[in-house]
């Protein structure tokens, strides 16, 4: 069974960086994708980012294009999401995400078969 764990959440001001984390157990193989999505107060959860496992390919939302970047360490089975220039319209519950299908990326809720508990993360202005 996959599990996730996120961390690193937490309240900044806006323009400061964070750097979240999402540890990664159960994997049978190396096709997998792995995503970031985030759900913000009175919304739906909503595509941040997504990379493969066992390739390089990664995809953004818009919303973030230039600001966040994901990445990971296969080594010690963590996915990061890297995220700078933080804005107040950031602050959301930000899940981790993983889904077989060997390794294609994907922008949808429903692509997902695994996710994480989710880290507040919180941007003041």
């Amino acid at each position: 069974q996959v599990q996730l764990v996120e961390s690193g959440g937490g309240l900044v001001q806006a323009g400061a960086s964070l750097r979240l984390s999402c540890a990664v157990s159960g994997l049978t193989s190396n096709n997998y994708a792995m995503g970031w999505f985030r759900r913000a107060p009175g919304k739906e959860r909503e595509f941040v980012a997504a990379c493969s496992w066992r390739f390089g390919n990664t995809k953004y939302a818009d919303a973030v294009k230039g600001r966040f970047t994901i990445s990971k360490d296969i080594i010690n089975n963590t996915v990061y999401l890297q995220m700078n220039s933080l804005k107040p319209e950031d602050t959301a519950v930000y899940y981790c995400a993983a889904r077989g299908n060997w390794g294609l990326l994907s922008v949808t809720v429903s692509g997902y078969n695994y996710w994480g508990q989710g880290t507040q993360v919180t941007v003041s202005s």
